[in-house]
């Protein structure tokens, strides 16, 4: 539920937005009207042989009498004008975005810039981008087309179909709405389509409460036309929430930060160095240790002397220096402990 009105407090904070920079809305405004002749014109003329696209979808029903064959027909057409309204509501906005892919990603931008950090846009030459949004749009149209479908059939089924499936239907164009007006700031950010769906099916809710009110919007004639420019900054906003944009660096793990810095590699000769090596912390056995039980034990005969410098040719230092040679010397016999 938290997730739901926060998406649709983003829709309100896009609205406020472009009403507080009067010049991007009107910017706006212009892809989403030659949009809108478009649809109106594909709408008006499925309006009118809506009847005709009946007749030829139920041939089996002209034998019927009235009224069954008038009430099946009609039911037909009501779903065939909901479907294609709901496919415009969901076509228009990619349609809308791909007329106008300059002027949104002018206006993406600025509100970005705006809130103190815009991400870097793609070094992608125009008609790639387009071609890359059309291709995205195309995706996601596709997975939409797959859920009309299903409701589409799921809507003569009796009860489910007039109640129930009408608002899952809403709930799913709103889902696939969002995930094209976010595209815009995605494809900054490039973020692929799929990586798209994943992270906004993680916040369904987001998605949802973002789009949906935006379908049912969309459903007033012109409104759509007028809400555009504000979806498109609540998407950026967004998108900015939900999508990490890496100016920050990476924060450390909680491992590693509690165990400090990594101790330098141990070198020849160093107190406690680890196994096989030498050193007065060396394993039982090795050079510098002492047996159980003999003197020393606990640490050795001291630290190790200092290795000589490469340099001198010599490639090990002796473990103890020799004994003085000469009369009242000790040489020749042990050193004193033994």
């Amino acid at each position: 539920m938290r997730d739901l009105v926060a998406g649709i407090r983003y829709l309100g904070k896009g609205q406020r937005w472009v009403a507080q920079h009067g010049r991007w809305w009107g910017f706006g405004l212009i892809p989403a009207l030659i949009a809108l002749v478009l649809y109106a014109g594909v709408l008006t003329a499925l309006a009118l042989w809506s009847g005709d696209i009946a007749a030829w979808a139920t041939p089996f029903a002209d034998g019927w009498g009235e009224p069954w064959q008038g009430l099946l027909r009609g039911v037909f057409v009501a779903l065939l004008f909901a479907g294609g309204l709901t496919l415009s509501v969901l076509t228009f906005t990619a349609v809308t975005l791909l007329i106008g892919d300059p002027f949104y990603e002018s206006l993406s931008r600025a509100v970005e810039e705006s809130e103190g950090h815009c991400p870097p846009d793609p070094d992608r030459p125009l008609w790639q981008e387009i071609g890359i949004a059309l291709r995205d749009s195309v995706h996601v149209l596709l997975r939409a087309a797959g859920f009309g479908i299903l409701l589409f059939v799921l809507g003569f089924v009796p009860f489910l179909g007039q109640t129930v499936i009408p608002a899952v239907g809403f709930c799913v164009s709103g889902f696939f709405l969002a995930v094209e007006l976010t595209s815009v700031a995605m494809q900054r950010r490039e973020v692929p389509v799929r990586e798209r769906l994943r992270l906004l099916r993680g916040r369904k809710g987001l998605a949802v409460g973002f789009g949906t009110p935006v379908v049912l919007l969309f459903l007033i004639p012109f409104v759509a036309v007028v809400l555009m420019p504000g979806a498109v900054a609540g998407a950026t906003l967004l998108v900015r929430d939900l999508v990490p944009d890496g100016s920050e660096p990476p924060a450390p793990d909680e491992g590693t930060a509690a165990a400090g810095p990594e101790p330098a590699a141990p070198y020849y000769g160093q107190t406690g160095a680890p196994y096989g090596q030498h050193g007065a912390g060396a394993p039982y056995g090795q050079h510098g240790a002492a047996a159980p039980g003999q003197p020393g034990a606990q640490g050795g005969f001291g630290p190790a002397p200092a290795p000589f410098p490469p340099s001198q040719g010599q490639s090990q230092a002796p473990r103890y220096p020799h004994p003085p040679s000469g009369p009242g010397s000790s040489a020749g016999r042990p050193p004193a402990g033994w």
